[in-house]
This record gives C-alpha cells, structure tokens and sequence, in this order.
C-alpha cells in the first residue's frame, strides 16, 4: 500500500510529529511505501477561489502542490497530521487541504482510505469539537474510507504524562492498516 502523510506542524520534533513518526513505524513494519509531506516547509499558496483549475485542471499557482496531488493521486491512503491552533487545522496544512479543490472530483472518484491525527494541549471536552466535525465533513465530501482517527487531547508538548499512550496508539494503528 501507497501512503501519502500531510503534516501541518512546523515543529518538526513536536506532538503531532511524533505521532506521525510511530505511525510511520508501524506502518512501514508491514511493508507499506510512505511519502511524507511536511507542509510548513514547502512553498504552498493558499487558494484565492479564482476558478482557473475549474475543479479539475491545473491552478494558477506553481508551487509544490501539483506534486503533493499527483502523490495523492498516486497513493492508497492519506493521513493527515496536524497541532490544533484555534480548534482546527494549523493554517499550514489547511491551505493545502483547500487546493484539493483543483481535484476534487478526482480525489473524490479515488475512494482513498484515511486516517487523522491531531494533538492539543487542551485536554477538555471543547477543545477537539471543530476538529471532529471538520473531519467528518472532509470524510464524507472526499468520499474517504477513514481507517481511523487519533485526538491526542492534552498532548501538548513531547514528554506530556499522556505521550506514551499515544505514541502506542499511533503506532498500533500504522501496524493495523
């Protein structure tokens, strides 16, 4: 299996990283081939909703995106890695999640399967809510089969007395895909 890894941290050893890393482990431990894109280190525009691609052509942006998509679309399944800033995706991933629109109707048709990761340093019932619904609605509007989601509440810096149940649920879940 093809796995397309998108992260939205610009912490490159902070929670949501680390979860990414076991889920990595595990998942490579069953022979599955991971390309891995860490968006706060790449060159992404957000999208300005002008309509050039038409929802399934080229966008008026040359940055990394048209690869990341030809990745996607070369892949099996997605996974979305992402610190919650505000109740929602980091500003870094989400600006990659909307240029899906240039492919939407082509994600959509590929029935990818899925799994999110986010952390937060909340611990509250509040502090997952957005995220959980956002989810939801990119699951069911991209035509995902969602393999599983891990909501790392008071996971908010590595080391954190949560951590080492976390790290195994990351990578449990990359063994079991």
């Amino acid at each position: 299996m093809k796995i397309v890894i998108l992260t939205g941290s610009p912490h490159k050893k902070g929670t949501s990283n680390t979860l990414v890393n076991e889920f990595i482990e595990g998942a490579e431990s069953n022979g599955y081939i991971i390309t891995r894109f860490d968006m706060p280190f790449l060159n992404i525009h957000p999208c300005i909703g002008c309509d050039h691609c038409g929802m399934s052509g080229p966008c008026v942006f040359n940055d990394d995106m048209p690869k990341i998509l030809d990745t996607i679309m070369d892949s099996d399944m997605i996974v979305f890695a992402t610190p919650i800033y505000y109740f929602g995706f980091s500003a870094q991933i989400k600006s990659a999640i909307d240029r899906f629109y240039s492919r939407n109707g082509q994600i959509q048709r590929k029935h990818l399967k899925s799994v999110f990761i986010a952390t937060a340093w909340n611990n509250d019932n509040q502090v997952m809510q957005a995220i959980e619904k956002h989810i939801e609605i990119l699951i069911d509007y991209l035509n995902l089969d969602n393999q599983g989601t891990i909501l790392a509440k008071g996971y908010g810096y590595t080391g954190a007395s949560s951590e080492k149940h976390y790290k195994e649920e990351a990578y449990n879940l990359g063994k079991r895909i």
